[in-house]
């Protein structure tokens, strides 16, 4: 009888719980539908992946630097960088003033990790042992690297690698031109400092005989920043160095956008545009190739 007992509640239940059971399935209908609904906003500016939907939330560092983005200044929109930005934004359909800017250094936009923004821009080259730990957009732009020197310093005159290898070298920490010094030319002793700032100290105080940039930071550094120095020389592409791109935090499902938004920015001629207006080179530098 217990049995019995059990069976006949356990069925009252079940034909009682029927009612309940499609409520359940009503109630769960909405979530259902905010799924869809955020997958129809996806790729608009209200899209629910963004860090803060309604605003293209990007990081750039403390401070920034001409031709990259001039006055220190990301919001004013002069500059490389910053105007690949809202070029981006306005083709990704943010208005100018959905932009929001965030600093950071250089090392935290490498860093493994949540990003509170949507994707860092600083002239992060793209390599394999970065990607490791975050994501990259498509690449915007290849500089050349080039020898910044004082005009008596031992590699003014220097035509080969074996020349350069003589001189004392500095770099900034974390960057690709640290790596370019080691893996490249084949400096073994290298100065590490924190900033480009330190790193041109060292070179005007004769702690260091050279560093290496990019073309365009050099052409702008030896113009305004540090009139005493000079680019000596063009050195080869670094084959592990595929451009600058923007960082993503890892699994980013953001990139995908962001790229499609890039390519059009390629496509059109926008990037080629302001390449031509901040970063301006100069053929005449010799070039130093082993």
């Amino acid at each position: 009888m217990v049995r019995k007992l059990v069976l006949i509640v356990s069925v009252f239940a079940v034909v009682v719980a029927g009612p309940v059971f499609a409520g359940g399935q009503a109630e769960e209908a909405a979530p259902a539908a905010d799924a869809a609904e955020s997958a129809d906003l996806e790729r608009t500016p209200e899209d629910p992946r963004l860090h803060q939907p309604g605003q293209l939330t990007v990081a750039t560092g403390e401070p920034v630097f001409p031709p990259w983005m001039l006055n220190d200044d990301p919001a004013g929109g002069e500059g490389f960088e910053n105007g690949i930005v809202y070029a981006l934004a306005e083709e990704l359909g943010f208005d100018a003033e959905d932009v929001v800017w965030v600093r950071t250094t250089f090392d935290q936009g490498i860093t493994p990790g949540d990003k509170d923004y949507d994707f860092n821009v600083q002239q992060y080259s793209i390599t394999e042992q970065r990607e490791e730990f975050v994501d990259f957009s498509i690449p915007y732009y290849e500089p050349d690297t080039v020898v910044v020197a004082l005009p008596d310093s031992a590699v003014a005159d220097a035509t080969s690698f074996e020349e350069l290898r003589q001189a004392r070298w500095g770099a900034t920490i974390g960057t690709i031109e640290f790596d370019y010094l080691e893996n490249v030319v084949g400096v073994e002793d290298i100065a590490v400092f924190d900033d480009q700032a330190a790193t041109f100290q060292a070179l005007l105080g004769d702690q260091i005989d050279a560093t290496v940039i990019g073309l365009p930071t050099a052409l702008f550094v030896t113009a305004v920043q540090v009139p005493e120095a000079e680019i000596v020389a063009v050195l080869p592409k670094d084959e592990n160095n595929n451009g600058f791109g923007f960082i993503f935090e890892e699994g980013s499902p953001l990139v995908p956008w962001i790229d499609e938004g890039l390519q059009a920015l390629i496509a059109d001629g926008t990037i080629d545009a302001l390449a031509e207006e901040y970063l301006i080179g100069d053929e005449s530098i010799q070039e130093i190739s082993e």
